[in-house]
């Protein structure tokens, strides 16, 4: 039985140099398909995420818009037109660049075999790609292949489980160092902002990237994707244990505003989540064990929704069954307290002691259970 090891999702980067918006269009040819087959476009336009759909004729597929700098593209085609889900994560996927270009794309069979023509800034990202060791996707499908070429015996072993994690762990490693190199040897290039995009995702890459980041080409650092990662950075800096937590205000869900200041003399735990986060949900059972035991000890939680809807919000708070406080913009990744503590993934939370200082970070699960026993001696 194979076994997916790792499921990597697809989180757009943000547009990086960016200028006024012009036209791109993207004419695809996959072999002689026609309906049901269809192939779904998804990128960003800005900040702004789009998403499009086409079905084959004879094969032929086209699209079109305005795009005001790069745009991360993924691309995903089922032949059976049975849902983009399957598409994505079980059929034909590819992940590319694209700019203000006339792009060609094409191929006999499949996505995966596709030849990408007419893309100067995705030229640009094959060669990244090949000096940093690939894709995050490429990664994932190689530490999946190496886990299923065990036997059924060895699958079921945790030392070699283990083994295999080691191996991919290592190559994450090893990624990332070329990222950083990458970033260092090409100051003016987009691909050194997506690099340290993703590299700085946590106070600990902050020392070895920051020196970086502040060598790019200043219209790099400039551009909406490198003043979010400045804001990122002092984030970083300023997010750490013993640090006064940055104030914010939100709403909740029925409008009325809700500032963390204002929640002094307690322990609030500010837990960014969202309806969609699997592994969010997951906790909310141990997190609502947690504070019926400690409520009445002055421990409070406030949960931050990085959702984009409301309904979706709603129904998830009543579903999991959470009494504490939540607030939300509902403006997704983009969300403002999201950005003030340099969140980038979720689940993501900060402990914060009565006097409103950071006092834990990333706590879950039976961390979390032993840091509260620990304030409150139960």
């Amino acid at each position: 039985m194979k076994k997916v090891f790792i499921l990597s999702l697809f989180i757009p980067a943000m547009a990086g140099a960016q200028g006024p918006a012009a036209p791109f269009t993207l004419v695809g040819r996959l072999g002689n398909y026609n309906a049901p087959a269809k192939v779904y476009f998804d990128h960003m336009e800005g900040d702004v995420a789009k998403t499009d759909s086409a079905v084959l004729v004879d094969g032929a597929f086209r699209f079109s818009g305005q795009l005001p700098g790069p745009s991360a593209v993924r691309m995903s085609f089922t032949p059976r037109g049975d849902g983009k889900e399957r598409a994505i994560y079980t059929g034909d996927v590819i992940y590319f660049y694209i700019g203000s270009e006339n792009i060609l794309i094409a191929s006999k069979d499949s996505l995966a075999g596709a030849v990408i023509t007419g893309s100067a800034i995705n030229d640009q990202y094959e060669a990244y790609n090949k000096f940093i060791g690939g894709s995050i996707m490429a990664l994932t499908k190689a530490v999946n292949a190496d886990f299923n070429s065990g036997t059924e015996e060895q699958k079921k072993d945790t030392a070699y489980m283990g083994a295999v994690d080691r191996r991919y762990r290592q190559n994450l490693r090893n990624r990332n160092d070329k990222q950083l190199e990458f970033a260092r040897q090409h100051p003016s290039s987009y691909f050194s902002l997506i690099a340290l995009s993703e590299l700085i995702s946590s106070p600990a890459q902050v020392a070895a990237t920051e020196p970086v980041f502040a060598g790019l080409n200043e219209s790099l650092r400039l551009s909406p994707l490198g003043k979010e990662l400045a804001g990122r950075i002092t984030a970083f800096t300023s997010i750490v244990p013993g640090a006064l937590a940055p104030d914010f205000t939100q709403n909740d869900v029925n409008g009325q505003p809700i500032t963390l200041s204002k929640l002094r003399g307690q322990y609030v735990l500010v837990d960014f989540w969202a309806s969609w986060c699997g592994p969010c949900r997951a906790e909310n059972p141990n997190l609502s064990k947690q504070y019926q035991l400690y409520k009445g000890n002055g421990f409070q939680v406030l949960s931050v929704s990085l959702d984009d809807n409301k309904g979706k919000w709603k129904d998830a708070i009543a579903k999991d069954g959470m009494p504490w406080l939540h607030v939300s913009d509902l403006q997704g990744w983009n969300n403002a307290a999201g950005k003030l503590y340099g969140v980038r993934g979720v689940p993501a939370s900060f402990l914060v002691d009565p006097q409103g200082k950071i006092v834990g970070t990333g706590l879950r699960g039976e961390d979390l259970n032993k840091k509260l026993q620990e304030l409150f001696k139960k």
